[in-house]
């Protein structure tokens, strides 16, 4: 079935790597993007040019988007960011919820973070928090939870497999080395496809290991 769908983020690290598989797989994509950065998004795409920070700023373009999904973040996040989450992060994540609520929009796909985790504190409590302001909206909800994405740019975390290895052999510690488990580009594309083509009736959660179970496109 094809679906219409409204990305935020589309020029960042997963946004610009997403869409073409959106219209590749013949779904309509409109593709929200800073002035200045319109000609950054991916071909194929219909270009939405405004703040994502402004409440109210893109509404009236989002229609007849049935699928939103919303991958604004702050590049490569740590702690000495936690003012920038909530700056971006949480405001972005506000006016999209709102945008897309007033719009009409069936079903809200959110990256989130994997949690709870005793790391990032900051940046899993933004995520949190956005997560609660969508179940709170009338519309059916995905949140996909990695907790660090493997890919281009991102690959030091390969050196922790042995030590994720290890944890994953302990029982106090099994869990928690699967919930915070790394996945790759590649699987969290397929997860993000997967949630705009299967919308669920209330909210779902794809988690690490659902992630990393998605079959390839």
């Amino acid at each position: 079935m094809t679906r219409h769908v409204f990305v935020t983020g589309g020029t960042g690290y997963m946004g610009s790597r997403l869409i073409p598989l959106l219209v590749q797989r013949g779904h309509s994509v409109k593709a929200l993007a800073r002035p200045g950065s319109e000609n950054r998004l991916p071909p194929g795409v219909e270009k939405i040019v405004a703040d994502p920070l402004r409440m109210g700023s893109y509404c009236a373009s989002i229609h007849p988007a049935d699928t939103f999904i919303h991958l604004i973040g702050v590049a490569h996040p740590g702690p000495a960011k936690a003012r920038q989450f909530r700056e971006i992060d949480l405001v972005s994540a506000q006016v999209a919820i709102d945008a897309a609520s007033a719009a009409g929009v069936k079903h809200f796909i959110y990256l989130s973070i994997a949690q709870p985790a005793r790391v990032m504190k900051e940046f899993v409590a933004v995520r949190v928090e956005c997560e609660a302001a969508i179940r709170a909206m009338p519309m059916a909800a995905t949140f996909v939870r990695p907790w660090y994405v493997l890919g281009p740019g991102h690959r030091w975390p390969y050196l922790l497999l042995p030590i994720y290895w290890f944890f994953r052999c302990l029982p106090t510690t099994r869990e928690g080395a699967i919930r915070l488990g790394l996945v790759t580009l590649p699987q969290i594309l397929r997860a993000l496809m997967w949630a705009a083509e299967n919308p669920p009736s209330g909210v779902q959660i794809i988690d690490v290991p659902r992630i990393r179970a998605c079959k390839p496109l």
